[in-house]
């Protein structure tokens, strides 16, 4: 048999998920559910696998391991990129297979003094990207991946760059985040500047920027708002560079503040943006305004907030208080 140079099942999975730019998280993620798929069924190649191996791995998934129902239609969703993306075989029972169903749950919200409480037990850095969360109403990636360009200091405006469904969005930027903002962008051109000596000043940039502008990566505006400590391997170009700083341990931070604040609620990083989208409704704001501010693509998932207004969205009063 003459020797193939085909590459592995994975490094396809990864090299699909580079063309369709797709992020670091989602190509592990991915490639990860994908490499556990195929050891369930005994390295069986995917490609003989079919409909009925599928179901027997999510089943698995919810009644032996008792996953979440979100991370079980992660897991789904990696199977069909795998099928329709990577081996491209269109198979019409894909579409068929059956998602579990996500409980209705309302989102966890703090009110303005639980916040602000909450935020105040957060130091440096931290404490920045605590009040851009509730401020703002970022997501935790959109904060970490915010870059010095982002920031419009005149027009009060941040602008976040390929959120959830790839898209950008404006948001605003809260006045008392001016003055801090402004110190951190300080100290990451101290950073950046220090890096170039080094050797080391070059940053990830997006699809195929750094082909197009070779030099952009070296430069200031491209330098991300809250660098990491020290820089890193890229896993992708292997390029040592300075990333932005991690997401586990900001969380632990919260948790930590959370029981150091006196808040019992199971309030989460996503609170803030949760209680961010509140606030505004209650005090008046329209809910498409909220929504585009939010970057939701459909407004039935912004008026999830309306149920947690303390007159339930609809200004219904208590029997009781009367």
């Amino acid at each position: 048999m003459e020797p193939t140079n085909k590459p592995r099942l994975l490094d396809q999975v990864r090299d699909r998920c580079r063309v369709k730019h797709y992020s670091i998280r989602t190509e592990q993620r991915y490639s990860d559910w994908i490499r556990r798929f195929i050891l369930f069924h005994d390295k069986r190649h995917p490609s003989e696998m079919g409909k009925l191996e599928i179901e027997a791995f999510l089943s698995d998934l919810a009644v032996t391991r008792q996953v979440a129902a979100s991370t079980q239609n992660q897991a789904l969703a990696a199977i069909l990129f795998l099928y329709k993306d990577v081996l491209l075989i269109e198979l019409p029972w894909l579409d068929d297979v059956i998602r579990a169903k996500r409980p209705a749950k309302l989102p966890v919200v703090l009110t303005d003094a639980e916040a602000k409480r909450l935020i105040a037990q957060l130091d440096g850095v931290h404490h920045l990207v605590a009040g851009l969360l509730y401020g703002s109403g970022l997501r935790l990636m959109e904060a970490m991946r915010l870059r010095v360009q982002d920031v419009d200091f005149e027009r009060l405006e941040i602008t976040v760059r390929s959120g959830k469904g790839n898209k950008d969005r404006r948001t605003m930027l809260p006045k008392t985040l001016v003055e801090p903002l402004r110190m951190q962008l300080e100290r990451v051109r101290v950073f950046h500047e220090q890096d170039i000596q080094n050797g080391v000043g070059s940053v990830y940039l997006p699809y195929a920027l750094e082909r197009k502008y070779p030099n952009a990566g070296h430069e200031l505006a491209w330098q991300y708002i809250f660098p990491a400590a020290n820089p890193a391997t890229d896993p992708r170009s292997k390029v040592i560079r300075r990333h932005h700083i991690g997401a586990q341990a900001f969380q632990r931070a919260i948790k930590a503040a959370v029981r150091r604040a006196n808040i019992n609620k199971p309030a989460t990083s996503h609170s803030l943006r949760h209680s961010f989208a509140t606030c505004l409704l209650e005090t008046g704001s329209d809910i498409r305004t909220v929504q585009e501010l939010l970057g939701h693509a459909d407004v039935k998932t912004t008026m999830i907030y309306t149920h947690v207004l303390n007159k339930g969205g609809r200004g219904v009063k208590s029997p009781l208080d009367d």
